[in-house]
């Protein structure tokens, strides 16, 4: 649950795909053995199940969902079982399968483009898009991790999820952080189901206490038995949610539940010189991240020398892509969302057009966007011996999601419907079925068809940016993964406030000071990493 920055070279694996070569392992400035048969990043315990599976002889699926499904379990402010969305990508059989997974929530039938109708602030009244059970739709995260293991895996889904029934059985201790979140919130107080579980004798859980969910292992002891999710979306799990939902004003019924279904989908692409950006599509945030490429290879950008006008460049490449995300982004099924045009070489003309000026005459490129925080989410990628290779991220949303509980099974539910603009007009306004639009980013990059790198975030709306400033230093700039995940970060949401992580060069924030930007200095998203270099296998998380 902790951020944390790790750097890991490993024993690459005997086969042909990774070659052979000794590594070190750094893990919070400790030592840590190198497995020989795969890694897994992105949440300490979480790592520990998904490195066990991987010596067992599980493949990189195995491991990635069985540390997901621990991590929805130990991280329980981030996401949970009932948390309201993933998404991954995966390239298989070397780079010959290469395939996304949607696995987003879906809002219920009920849900209407003015269910959260905003006031003259365009604030929703009362925020019930963002707590209580209107902010919950569809859970859509186990049925994302099954079809994941069905369609790539080896082990049954009675194996991988064994570890997070003991993790919730046994229980862990209560993080700090998580005891003051606990004590601010009003609405964990209110919900029966939640207070039952995170206030027991009416006080919030202490730091250090420790924390056992065994309604929530029992939940997934009955799926386990079965052998598969889904009673949990068709059967007497479901039923117990919808009346949960029922009983406390929420909108899901049984019907919503069993209509739900993850998916395969094709990723978006885009081409650099020998490398090939393979992410996610809508709902997710990867469109944003390609189209802030696609707008500086318009402009050659990196042939610009370093300095600010290039860091102005790219920016500018990034508002743009803000200002689309957030007029003109939607979900596909429901809306008219020109994907082709935003990722076409004439679009791309055009914006690398508007940013050439704007640098060359020192102005910042003025339209109008309303940005809005969002945070949270667990974020994993997984290499196996094979060279297989996965990204994949789970999210509740902001801390606890909607932050109400099924009473009776321990499942605190996302707030996937905070993820829909309000606005009824909006391509993202709710609406019976649509998918909201997310941050979750999960890409791959192929070289030549192989693939060399699985990398995926949290932190909200900062991971689609955190994600170009990646991109841009390990493709555009071709420089390693250890040093592509350390540099310095900005993020913007399209409007004229700027941030930019600490290590940033000083003489540039002030001259983005000096064109009328508002800057501040905060932390950016997390990402975590896995990478095929030079024959030898690297892990990074920053």
């Amino acid at each position: 649950m902790n951020d944390y920055t790790t750097r890991r070279q490993f024993l690459a694996l005997g086969g042909a795909a990774l070659g052979s070569s000794l590594a070190s392992s750094i893990l919070n400035g400790a030592d840590r053995p190198v497995s020989p048969h795969g890694d897994v990043v992105g949440e300490p315990t979480a790592e520990k199940v998904g490195l066990r599976m991987l010596a067992d002889g599980g493949n990189a699926m195995d491991a990635i969902v069985a540390a997901a499904l621990t991590a929805a379990v130990a991280a329980p402010h981030q996401t949970g079982i009932g948390g309201y969305g993933m998404s991954a990508i995966v390239a298989f059989d070397g780079g010959k399968r290469i395939v996304a997974i949607d696995g987003n929530s879906t809002a219920p039938a009920a849900m209407s483009a003015d269910t959260f109708q905003p006031d003259s602030n365009g604030k929703v009244p009362g925020r019930v898009n963002e707590t209580g059970w209107l902010a919950a739709g569809v859970p859509g995260i186990l049925a994302g991790l099954q079809l994941a293991l069905d369609r790539f895996g080896t082990r049954s889904f009675r194996e991988v999820v064994q570890p997070a029934i003991g993790v919730a059985r046994d229980g862990f201790r209560w993080p700090a952080n998580l005891a003051t979140m606990l004590r601010g919130s009003k609405q964990f107080e209110k919900d029966a189901g939640s207070r039952k579980l995170y206030f027991p004798d009416d006080q919030p859980l202490a730091a250090g206490v420790l924390f056992k969910n065994p309604e929530l292992a029992e939940l997934l002891d009955t799926l386990a038995k079965a052998n598969s999710v889904e009673a949990f979306y068709r059967g007497d799990i479901a039923q117990r949610i919808a009346e949960a939902f029922q009983k406390n004003g929420g909108l899901v019924t049984a019907r919503d539940m069993a209509a739900h279904q993850a998916r395969l989908v094709e990723p978006l692409t885009l081409k650099w010189g020998e490398q090939t950006i393979h992410t996610a599509p809508l709902t997710a945030g990867g469109l944003s991240a390609l189209q802030m490429l696609r707008a500086m290879q318009a402009m050659n950008w990196e042939k610009m020398s370093a300095g600010f006008a290039r860091s102005h460049a790219r920016i500018e490449a990034a508002r743009l892509a803000w200002r689309d995300r957030l007029t003109l982004l939607g979900d596909p099924d429901f809306a008219r969302v020109p994907v082709a045009k935003l990722l076409s070489e004439e679009y791309a003309r055009e914006s690398a057009e508007k940013i050439t000026v704007a640098v060359k005459t020192g102005k910042l490129i003025a339209h109008a966007i309303t940005p809005n925080s969002q945070t949270g989410t667990i974020s994993l990628s997984a290499v196996d011996k094979h060279g297989n290779m996965a990204a994949l991220t789970l999210t509740h949303g902001q801390g606890f999601g909607a932050q109400v509980t099924v009473d009776g099974l321990g499942l605190t539910l996302g707030h996937g419907m905070s993820r829909f603009d309000p606005r009824p007009g909006h391509p993202n306004a709710p609406g019976p079925g649509k998918r909201p639009l997310h941050n979750m980013v999960p890409t791959l990059v192929t070289r030549d068809g192989k693939p060399v790198l699985a990398i995926g975030g949290r932190g909200g709306r900062k991971i689609p940016n955190a994600l170009f400033e990646v991109l841009t230093q390990f493709v555009v700039l071709g420089q390693p993964l250890a040093q592509s995940i350390a540099a310095p970060r900005m993020h913007t949401e399209g409007d004229t406030t700027l941030e930019f992580e600490k290590a940033w060069p000083e003489d540039e924030t002030e001259s983005f000071r000096k064109l009328g930007y508002t800057v501040k200095t905060a932390g950016n998203a997390t990402l975590s990493a896995v990478a095929l270099e030079d024959g030898t296998m690297h892990a990074a998380m920053r």
